[in-house]
């Protein structure tokens, strides 16, 4: 007599149980990774890829300007080769392009991704997450540090303008490549943050600019100035874990994982 066969039924992956997270990240960056791996939740994971960055010189505006149209070709080849892995959630890994148009060029951007992974897969952008959760804080007035030259800190001002915050004051790094924005000395940033940036008329205070890492420095800052002070990558991170329904609080990581 022939023995009944065994019918298995598909199972989810016991991967990233709790969410499987693609980034999306320039080749030239090492910042984005470091800083994510501070943030490992049982059960999620993270899951890499890189677009192409053939023009990494930030020299000047002209060749932030390249560097920019260069890499809008690329970035939807890695959202294409993510895709492959199954991940349940995207994270874009990189700034300036989310920033770029102010809020009009923002949603053709996310538009052009969308045409890519489709409408059903949930998406986190640098500039959404920073919006989202300057919206926890209910702040009214930023300041803002970038790895930019000027013609890319006019794209965060007007960013942040359309979404109604008072922009007092905006620092630029002028950092001359892609990859030397991680180079960037802490002691650097340590002193842009405390004599150039913050005041009284200031609510809370961002960073911009994946490559570069603020995820140790930050959370000190806020205890020091008593306000908010926001990392780009800490924000993504935190608006995918959210959206993702992973709600797991972080002590030490700055006050928007520890309240919000």
């Amino acid at each position: 007599m022939t023995e009944p066969q065994t019918q298995l039924k598909p199972q989810e992956p016991w991967i990233g149980a709790r969410g499987r997270i693609g980034v999306i990240i320039p080749s030239t960056n090492t910042a984005v990774e470091f800083d994510c791996q501070q943030f490992m939740p049982e059960g999620v994971t993270w899951h890499f890829a890189r677009f192409w960055v053939e023009q990494p010189d930030l020299s000047s505006d002209n060749m932030f300007l390249a560097f920019i149209e260069a890499i809008r070709d690329t970035i939807p080849l890695a959202m294409r080769d993510i895709m492959t892995a199954e991940v349940d959630y995207i994270m874009m890994g990189m700034s300036a392009e989310t920033f770029w148009g102010g809020l009009e060029g923002n949603e053709e951007f996310t538009g052009r991704l969308r045409e890519v992974i489709g409408p059903d897969i949930g998406l986190t952008s640098g500039a959404n997450a920073i919006d989202a959760a300057l919206k926890k804080f209910e702040v009214k007035s930023i300041a803002a540090l970038t790895p930019y030259q000027p013609v890319g800190d006019e794209q965060v001002v007007r960013f942040f303008g359309e979404s109604g915050y008072e922009v007092k004051k905006v620092i630029g790094l002028k950092c001359d490549t892609a990859t030397s924005i991680s180079h960037t000395p802490q002691s650097q940033v340590l002193d842009v943050v405390l004599n150039e940036l913050d005041g009284a008329d200031v609510d809370a205070i961002v960073q911009v600019g994946t490559n570069l890492s603020t995820v140790r420095l930050f959370p000190t800052l806020e205890n020091m100035l008593q306000k908010p002070v926001i990392p780009i990558n800490v924000a993504t991170i935190w608006h995918a874990f959210r959206a993702r329904g992973i709600n797991d609080t972080f002590n030490g990581k700055g006050w928007l994982f520890e309240r919000h």
